[in-house]
Order: C-alpha cells, then structure tokens, then sequence
C-alpha cells in the first residue's frame, strides 16, 4: 500500500496543487501514476554525477513562464535516471507537449553526447497533462550559487516563486 504522505501528495496533485518532484522525487510520481513512464538505470549502469545543459520545451505553466533563459545549466546524480514509456504513452506526452526539459548541448542542441543517461528523446523532465506536476532528473537546488556551481536553479526557482504570487 501507498503510504499516507503519497495518498496527500496525490490527493494534492488531482486537486490542481503544483508538484515537483526532483530524482527520486520523478521515480516516486512515476510510480504513484502522477506522471508516465518509468526510470530505468542509466544506459551505462553507472551513477552520473556532473552538470549538464537542459533545454526548456515549454513555458506555457507555473514552472517555467516568464522564464528568460531557455537553456539551463543544472546537475544530475543519479543511478536510475534513463526515462522510458511506451510507444503510446510517448505519443500522448509529445501530443500534450508534456516533455518539460531535454538534454541538450550548450548551444540547446539534443545528440547522443548530450544524453548522459540513455533517456528516451533525450527526456529530463516531464509534465502530467494539466502541466501542475513536473517530475525532472536535474537537480535544480544544486546550482543556487553562482560562485560555488552556477546559478541556472536560482533563475528556476526565483521564477516559480513569481508565477505563485
């Protein structure tokens, strides 16, 4: 059974409350059935752990609107962070424009290279249809200080922040 937090969080998530879950906090809306798909282990069967650029694929939601960058630095330190769905349910998310963020280059382009993890399309995040829950593998909280790792996260989080006021 579920426990009591998850059956609030999804109570929450149904309601229209914004959810996001970041690495583990993706697997668990995953696996709740807040989001599609699934985390496989990383194509390489390591854990990664390095900053990586992701490009934002759409900013018509509170996450994301108003955002200025389209580019993110962030950082991902995962084990279990390659995205996988079905044929199907990879066309509903691509139909809805629910892909959040992909891996890309710096210059915002998506190649095998840019792919730390063998995600599916590149895939580093995802929204559920109504676009109040993101799930995504970077770590965003981790690049708040732009003299210790960057500060792409702060530009994430400040803009959430206003999309809430």
């Amino acid at each position: 059974g579920k426990s009591k937090i998850i059956k609030s969080v999804i109570e929450y998530a149904k309601s229209g409350g914004l959810v996001l879950g970041i690495c583990n906090g993706f697997q668990i809306l995953t696996e709740t059935g807040l989001l599609s798909g699934v985390l496989q282990q990383n194509k390489h069967l390591e854990f990664i752990c390095k900053n990586v650029h992701v490009k934002i694929n759409d900013t018509e939601n509170k996450f994301f609107k108003n955002i200025k960058k389209k580019i993110l630095e962030l950082h991902i330190a995962h084990n279990e962070g390659n995205y996988f769905c079905s044929n199907d349910e990879l066309k509903s998310i691509e139909d809805n424009n629910q892909i959040a963020v992909s891996y890309c280059n710096k210059e915002g382009t998506y190649n095998n290279e840019s792919n730390p993890n063998g995600a599916l399309k590149n895939i580093a995040g995802i929204f559920n249809k109504k676009k109040n829950v993101l799930g995504m593998m970077p770590h965003p909280e981790r690049m708040i200080d732009p003299y210790l790792s960057g500060e792409d996260g702060s530009l994430f989080f400040n803009n959430l922040i206003n999309n809430l006021k």
